[in-house]
């Protein structure tokens, strides 16, 4: 178990765990996951952590679909930053206490502010990382949202 399945349990939220064999090859973590589980690419989310106003420990969450790519202006104005950008790897790794490639929002070692792509809202269920490579954890984009405490805002300009 992880502290993201771990937390989805605790509260009770309906959710479905699924495993695949993660390749360390995969350019891109997300899509990986959409294809070896055969899910559309717009139910599979990504966890993007981004750093406010300079700041490199001031952070937040974005979860988005794994063929978007993250807007930092729309990332800093939904946290009312006046500029965002991509956290430090190794930063991102020891706030939320997950590897790069596994971050879930769900779970994470210091609660920080969580943006949900509003694309999820029209979602029955979604995809986000259970916190390992290879480990995904599908609920209601709601449940998210109430786990992390998120809002649906618009990330993206694709």
């Amino acid at each position: 178990m992880t502290p993201a399945i771990n937390t989805a349990k605790k509260k009770k939220v309906v959710h479905t765990i699924h495993q695949y064999h993660h390749d360390p090859r995969a350019e891109s973590y997300g899509l990986e996951a959409a294809e070896a589980l055969g899910h559309d690419p717009q139910q599979v989310f990504k966890t993007l952590l981004f750093c406010l106003n300079g700041e490199p420990k001031n952070l937040a969450v974005a979860v988005l679909p794994v063929e978007h790519k993250l807007n930092l202006k729309l990332a800093a104005k939904a946290a009312n930053a006046k500029k965002a950008e991509m956290a430090n790897p190794d930063i991102a790794q020891k706030t939320t206490g997950y590897v790069v490639g596994g971050i879930s929002p769900l779970g994470q070692k210091k609660a920080l502010p969580t943006f949900i792509h509003c694309s999820a809202q029209n979602l029955a269920t979604m995809m986000v990382s259970a916190g390992r490579r290879g480990l995904e954890i599908e609920l209601a984009p709601q449940d998210l949202a109430m786990l992390t405490r998120g809002e649906f805002v618009e990330l993206c300009l694709d």
